[in-house]
C-alpha cells in the first residue's frame, strides 16, 4: 500500500480537507496536494507529526495498509461543512490580544509610579520633606524599571510565542463567519470610543485635581492611570477586529519565515522571489525601527538623568524658577511615542517604495 494511499483514506477518515491537514502541519495545501499525487515526499518531521495527528506508526503510514484499519472509538474528526479552526488560531489570538496591551499598559503604570512617588508627594506624612523627597525619588525609578521590566518580559514571551505559532502555521484558512466579523467590528467600536472617553475624563479629572489642590504628582498620576486604561481598551479592540482579517494574517506570516523556509514552500518561482523580497525588506524595517527606538531610549534616559541640571540652569537663568525646569523633565517619555510614531512611517515608506527592483 502506498504512503498517498494512506494520507487519502486517514484524511478522510477525519473529514479533513487538504488545508486543513496542511495548517495542522504547517506547509501549503501545494504541499499536500504533492504528496497526494506522487510528486514530492514529505520530510521526515512532518512525517513523524501525522502520525501524532493520525496516531498511527510511521511504518504503517509509509509502508503498511490503513485503510483496513479498524477507525478508534474516539478518532478526533474534524466537522464536514465549512471551515474551522483546527488549530487553535482564535484561542492563540485572543491571548495575543491581551497580553500585548497589558505589556504597554505596565510601561505607562511604571510612570504613574515615577510620577507619584518623584517629588515625595505621597510620602510626606511619613517622612520629613528632604527625606521624603529621597525616598520619593528612589521609589518612584523603582516604580518606572519595574513597569518597564513587565511590560518587556510580557511583549517579548507574547512575541516569540506568536512568532512559534506563525512559524508552525503560516496558512490559516479562513473559518470566521459574517456574524463574527460583525461582533469583531462592535468590539472595536465599543473598545475605541470606552478608550477615548477613558483618556479624556483622564484629562479632565488631572486638571480638576491640580485646580482644587495644586499637586501636580496626583493629576499627573490620575491622567496617566486613566490613559493606560483607556490605551489598553483601544490596542485591544484593534487586535481583536484584526485578528479576523485572515488574508492579512497569512500576508504577515511570510515575515515570519526565514529565508530558508521559503525557499522550501511549493509555489512558482516568480512567487518565492517576491516572497524573498518581500522579507528582505522587513529586515530593513527591522532594522531602522531597532535603530529609532534604540536612539528614542537613549534621548529618553538623557532627558531624565541629566535633564534636571540641564533644564534648571538653563531655567534659573532666564529667572523662570527651577520649578518649570522640572515640569518640562517630567515629559521625558516623550521620545518613545515619537519614537513609534516614526517608526511606523519609516515602515510605510519603505514598504511601498523599497521593494528590490
Amino acid at each position: 500500500m502506498s504512503f498517498r494511499t494512506n494520507l487519502q483514506y486517514l484524511r478522510a477518515e477525519r473529514h479533513m480537507t487538504q488545508e486543513q491537514l496542511a495548517m495542522l502541519l504547517g506547509v501549503s495545501r501545494q504541499s499536500v496536494t504533492k504528496w497526494e499525487a506522487e510528486k514530492s515526499y514529505p520530510e521526515m518531521d512532518k512525517l513523524i507529526k501525522m502520525c501524532q495527528i493520525f496516531e498511527c506508526s510511521l511504518d504503517d503510514l509509509v509502508q503498511g495498509d490503513l485503510t483496513d484499519r479498524a477507525p478508534a472509538p474516539a478518532v478526533a474528526t474534524v466537522p464536514p461543512g465549512p471551515a474551522t479552526d483546527v488549530c487553535g488560531y482564535d484561542d492563540h489570538m485572543r491571548s495575543f490580544a491581551k497580553r500585548v496591551p497589558t505589556g504597554v499598559a505596565a510601561f505607562i503604570l511604571g510612570v504613574v509610579g515615577l510620577v507619584l512617588f518623584e517629588e515625595g508627594t505621597a510620602l510626606r506624612g511619613l517622612f520629613n520633606s528632604s527625606m521624603a523627597a529621597s525616598w520619593g525619588e528612589l521609589l518612584g525609578l523603582a516604580a518606572l524599571f519595574s513597569g518597564v521590566l513587565v511590560g518587556i518580559g510580557i511583549l517579548v514571551s507574547a512575541g516569540m510565542e506568536h512568532s512559534a505559532f506563525v512559524k508552525a502555521h503560516p496558512f490559516i484558512e479562513d473559518f470566521y463567519t459574517d456574524d463574527d466579523r460583525l461582533q469583531a467590528r462592535q468590539v472595536l467600536v465599543r473598545g475605541l470610543v470606552t478608550g477615548l472617553m477613558l483618556i479624556m475624563m483622564g484629562v479632565l479629572l488631572g486638571n480638576f485635581i491640580e485646580y482644587e489642590s495644586g499637586a501636580e504628582a496626583p493629576a499627573g498620576a490620575a491622567l496617566l492611570a486613566l490613559v493606560a486604561v483607556g490605551v489598553w481598551l483601544i490596542v485591544h479592540a484593534g487586535m481583536m477586529y484584526g485578528r479576523v482579517d485572515i488574508d492579512e494574517y497569512n500576508r504577515d506570516a511570510v515575515e515570519e519565515l526565514e529565508v530558508e523556509d521559503i525557499a522550501r514552500i511549493d509555489v512558482p518561482e516568480a512567487v518565492r522571489n517576491e516572497l524573498r523580497s518581500a522579507k528582505r525588506t522587513h529586515k530593513k524595517i527591522e532594522a531602522a525601527c531597532g535603530v529609532i527606538m534604540l536612539v528614542s531610549t537613549i534621548v529618553a534616559l538623557s532627558w531624565l538623568f541629566l535633564g534636571p541640571s540641564f533644564a534648571g540652569t538653563t531655567w534659573d537663568a532666564i529667572g523662570s524658577g527651577r520649578q518649570a525646569a522640572d515640569s518640562i523633565v517630567g515629559y521625558f517619555w516623550l521620545p518613545w511615542p515619537i519614537g513609534g510614531i516614526l517608526c511606523g512611517i519609516v515602515s510605510i515608506l519603505m514598504k511601498a517604495f523599497g521593494r528590490d527592483r
